[in-house]
Formats: C-alpha cells, sequence, structure tokens
C-alpha cells in the first residue's frame, strides 16, 4: 500500500491568460485519503482544468491566474506534482518516447526507481490495463485507444498517491471500457490511492466511485454519495447536461427514405489501408458512401477504424485495392481522392481527426472557422453569415475570441466539426465525433449531423458510442480486430 493523497480547494479559482471569463471559480471541497470520486459537470464547466491544477501542470503566471488554495497533502499542489498521476483526454500528448515499454517506464524513471523493479512495474502495467503488445511496439503504430491504455499504464506504473484520470475511456470498445475500469478497480485496492475521475457517461465508473462532485456555474453544485447527487438531483442536473443513468438524450426523427438509384459518392473494392507504410491494418475493405445517409465503421481498437477514415477522406493512400470517387463528386478532378489538393477536398470531403488539437490552426475560435472560407474565396460579408451561424449552432459564440488550445476538450471537439462544415462538403468523415460532450452537446451535436444527411450529405463516423450509430440511423460496417493486436 502507499501513501494515499489529501486534497483540498478552498476558494480556488483559474482563468487563462487569453480569456475574460474564469474557468472556475469559488470552488471548495476536501477529499479524504483513499476516496474514489467521480467528477461531472456540462462540457466547459472547468473539469479538466481542476484536474490539471491537482496535478501541479496548469503552468505559471504567463499561461494564466488563479485565486483561493488548491492543496495536495496541505501543500500546493505544484510544489508535489510527484504525488499525482494524471492520465489527459488527449493520449497523443502524454506518448513520450518511440517504444510502448520504454514510454511505461518513463515516470518511474524520473521518480529513481530501481531499474529491476521498473521493469516489474511495467509488465504489470500492460497487463493490467490490457495492452497485449510488444514493448518495443512503436508508439506511433498504436491506435489512438490503444494510446489511451498506455497513458494509463505509465500513471499506474508510478503508483501515485494521487491517481487522476481525464475521460479515460472516451475512445475505447466497449470491451476495452469494462476492462480499464475493472483494471483501475485493482489498482486502487492495490494501493489505497486517492482517486478522481472525469468522465462524461456515469455509469460505466459508479462500480468503482462512492462520491459524486459536479461543477458549475458558481463552482460546487452539488457533492455527495452517487445515491444521493443522482437520485435526488438526477432530472435537475440532466438538464444542465450531465449525463444521468436512465435519462436518455433528444434523438433526431428517423430519416425520410431516400429515392433508390443514386450512385455513391465513393466506392471501395478490396480496400487495404496503412498509416505506417509496410504496416496494413485492415483490408479486403468493401463499401459504400452513399450521399444522403450515415455509415458508421465500428469495430474494436486497433482494428484500423480511423486509418480507413483518413483513406475515405482522401488523406491516406490505399495501400492496394482501389477507393474511387463518382464523376459527380469528382467534378473533372479525376476519381482518385488522394490525388486531389486540398483546396478541391474542402468542398468535397471535409474531415474531423480523432485528436482536435491535430487540426487547430488559428489563434481564436472565430478565425478557426475563416480558415476553410478564406481559402475558398468567399467574400467578407459571405465568410461572416457563414462562421456567426456555425458559433451559434455549435454553442461556441461566448467563445470567439477564444485561443483554440484553451478550449476544453468537448469544445474543442465541436469546433473542429464546425470547422469542416463551413466549406460545405458533400462528404463528411467523423472521427470520434461526440467525444468530450454532455447530454445537452451530444444531442444538439447528433441533430446537426442529421439534418446535414437529411440534406443530402453523407455521414461517415468512426465511433465507439452505439447510442449515435443508432440515432443516425447509420448503416454499420465492422472491422475486426487483428490477430496480433489481441487486447488492443
Amino acid at each position: 500500500m502507499i501513501a494515499p493523497a489529501r486534497v483540498s480547494a478552498n476558494g480556488w479559482g483559474w482563468r487563462h491568460a487569453s480569456r475574460r471569463a474564469w474557468a472556475l471559480d469559488d470552488v471548495t471541497f476536501v477529499i479524504e485519503p483513499g476516496e474514489r470520486v467521480l467528477l461531472l459537470g456540462a462540457s466547459g464547466a472547468g473539469k479538466s482544468t481542476l484536474l490539471h491544477g491537482l496535478a501541479g501542470v496548469l503552468g505559471g503566471d504567463d499561461e494564466g491566474e488563479s485565486h483561493g488554495e488548491l492543496l495536495v497533502d496541505g501543500q500546493p499542489a505544484t510544489a508535489v506534482r510527484g504525488r499525482a498521476g494524471l492520465v489527459l483526454q488527449d493520449p497523443d500528448s502524454q506518448v513520450i518516447l518511440a517504444r510502448v515499454g520504454d514510454d511505461v517506464a518513463f515516470g518511474c524513471e524520473n521518480l529513481g526507481v530501481p531499474r529491476d523493479e521498473i521493469w516489474q512495474r511495467v509488465g504489470a502495467a500492460l497487463d493490467a490495463v490490457g495492452l497485449d503488445v510488444p514493448l518495443d511496439r512503436l508508439t506511433k503504430a498504436l491506435s489512438g485507444g490503444q494510446k489511451q491504455r498506455l497513458a494509463l499504464a505509465g500513471a499506474l506504473a508510478m503508483r501515485p498517491g494521487l491517481l487522476l484520470l481525464d475521460e479515460p475511456t472516451a475512445n475505447l470498445d466497449p470491451h476495452g471500457v469494462a476492462e480499464v475500469r475493472d483494471a483501475v478497480g485493482r489498482a486502487l485496492d492495490a494501493t489505497g490511492a486517492t482517486f478522481v475521475v472525469v468522465e462524461h457517461r456515469v455509469d460505466v465508473w459508479l462500480p468503482v466511485v462512492s462520491r459524486v462532485i459536479v461543477l458549475g456555474e458558481g463552482g460546487v453544485v452539488a457533492d455527495g454519495s452517487p445515491q444521493e447527487v443522482l437520485g435526488r438531483r438526477g432530472a435537475e442536473l440532466a438538464a444542465a447536461g450531465v449525463w444521468v443513468p436512465g435519462v436518455p438524450p433528444a434523438v433526431p426523427p428517423p430519416p425520410a427514405p431516400r429515392e433508390a438509384g443514386a450512385a455513391p459518392l465513393l466506392t471501395a473494392q478490396d480496400l487495404a489501408v496503412e498509416r505506417v507504410r509496410g504496416t496494413v491494418v485492415a483490408s479486403d475493405v468493401d463499401l459504400a458512401v452513399d450521399a444522403g445517409a450515415a455509415l458508421a465503421i465500428v469495430g474494436p481498437n486497433g482494428a484500423g477504424k480511423s486509418t480507413l477514415g483518413l483513406t475515405l477522406a482522401g488523406l491516406l493512400p490505399a495501400a492496394g485495392g482501389r477507393l474511387a470517387a463518382s464523376a459527380g463528386l469528382a467534378g473533372g478532378l479525376g476519381p482518385e481522392p488522394i490525388r486531389w489538393r486540398s483546396r478541391d477536398l474542402l468542398t468535397r470531403i471535409g474531415t474531423v481527426f480523432q485528436d482536435p488539437e491535430h487540426q487547430l490552426l488559428a489563434r481564436t475560435v472565430r478565425e478557426e472557422l475563416e480558415v476553410g472560407p478564406r481559402a475558398l474565396g468567399l467574400s467578407p460579408a459571405e465568410m461572416a453569415v457563414r462562421v456567426d451561424e456555425l458559433l451559434e449552432r455549435l454553442r461556441l459564440a461566448a467563445l470567439a475570441r477564444a485561443n483554440p488550445y484553451t478550449l476544453s476538450g468537448g469544445e474543442k471537439r465541436r469546433l473542429t466539426v464546425a470547422a469542416a462544415l463551413a466549406t460545405a462538403p458533400r462528404v463528411l468523415v467523423l472521427d470520434e465525433p461526440t467525444f468530450g460532450q454532455d447530454a445537452r452537446t451530444w444531442s444538439e451535436l447528433v441533430h446537426l449531423l442529421a439534418r446535414l444527411r437529411d440534406d443530402g450529405t453523407a455521414i461517415v463516423t468512426i465511433t465507439h458510442d452505439e447510442a449515435v450509430v443508432d440515432a443516425l440511423r447509420a448503416r454499420r460496417f465492422a472491422l475486426a480486430a487483428r490477430a496480433e493486436e489481441r487486447g488492443a
């Protein structure tokens, strides 16, 4: 057993240097050693910011300002960083080294753990999270879900007194969700560590946690046992956007029947795809992407879903077989999207990456939405109308002047969806589009995608969110896990 950390906040608040409003204000609570807490709140409520504060990694005065106290074991969190293990929303941002084993060992090495013990911990941590790959596997060859497991393994190997997880199961398949949750539970039982997890899908962590804290305007708006918070105040919290078990979000009506006979916009025949040259991750793919319909690419982590999506979007070359665009979509450019210029893709195939930060380009949210329209040569008046509409539809108007990198994970996701829509593409490829969304923004985003579908846009979504598949009435295309990716 390790010494579990005691955590306390006393009137604490934080504001990023580029933001006018406080991300968090007047947050007050005490978490006793060994407690297990689920941290909830609407998208943008400051949950990730609080975890970063507890881990002592928010940055200095040049990045923002704070007030009040945020303490770990009675000391400022910045003074005891080694006590906390943090797994971020974006697993890519935590990949440090080129090989899996070295990456998991990195934190232990920095803590001065003896070499022999390090590698025992590395093996145990990888087994605990179900990442069954060779220690010399290149980290760049891992899928997004695998990288999440990798980041969690690195945190568990450090055996921290305070374990902080920010949506650790968001990009995992259903089996992986249960496996990672159970691995965390076993680790907590073995170490006694204090635990705080942020997760929109509440039911996943209810078997593990004993307390729920809800953030909202004015700091902590609810605090107590899961039964007290979700039972007595469930309707109120659901109305504010919190996912409450048994309270489903609103979903769009089913689409009207489509006329038969229209040619698919994209057609794949015997398609093989790869992200790392020479490593095929999916093959024998035969599918059609139809206008006015939704296609859901599903399957376990490591099956090649994201790579297939990037290939359909014309951003990766096919490793084999054929991907062809219809004459109507190509418009004289030729049938192979990979040969089109980026400007040509703008109005034809829009893409939303799994990691929002991989496609952020501008200094403000408004400027981010102007990138595509400006490349198309729209007039300032046309651009303003299009951008203003998207800011309102995606609940981003209040953030128009904010730096995109200061947004929450859910807000970044909505921004990248809005940026893709700004050029009105005929095909929209979205990788985990509902990642980081609260119940209200999830519903609004799904309604938006359904309206695009009904207006004739082809929607391709890569997702583990079965509720999205059902809500969009999407046709499923399932990829199977490769034999060498067992547990991935």
